[in-house]
């Protein structure tokens, strides 16, 4: 597909679940290490709502780490979601990992992911769920912005 649309494999990312990964088979792994080795960037969406392994994160070639929104939801008044958010952006920055926080829909949230060291950002704080003309619009009007909403720097919208 990559020498089909000639798109640069680093343009490419994968989200994988929790639960695929649990399944560990050497298929899996082959074809993620098969995936890094051409460039292409793997996930994992929605980390902490699964069977959670820590081995997943040592076992598997992951470059960003999704902390599922149930965490950050809450972050601004929950002091236990705020432990396992800053537990998972510690764990993801001392493995060298990308963490970005979905669902994030507050100045509040963003100032405590700020805080901790999150890496970047998905929510309603950035943009609304836009229908695929805007999406174009949106894109064409911040091509030289990353794809995901960078906690340490706010974009203007």
């Amino acid at each position: 597909m990559l020498a089909e649309t000639g798109l640069d494999a680093a343009g490419l990312e994968f989200e994988l679940t929790e639960s695929m990964l649990m399944e560990d088979t050497p298929d899996i792994m082959r074809t993620l290490d098969g995936l890094r080795l051409l460039g292409v960037r793997l996930a994992i969406d929605d980390f902490g709502t699964g069977h959670s392994s820590l081995a997943l994160l040592k076992r598997f070639p992951i470059d960003k780490l999704k902390i599922d929104r149930t965490f950050v939801r809450d972050i601004a008044s929950d002091p236990d979601d705020r432990a396992i958010t800053a537990a998972i952006v510690d764990i993801a920055r001392a493995m060298s990992i990308t963490s970005i926080a979905e669902g994030v829909e507050s100045e509040a949230q963003l100032d405590f992911l700020r805080r901790r060291g999150c890496d970047e950002m998905q929510g309603y704080l950035a943009s609304p769920p836009l229908a695929a003309a805007e999406a174009a619009a949106w894109l064409a009007a911040h091509r030289d912005q990353p794809a995901s909403s960078p906690v340490t720097e706010p974009r203007s919208a």
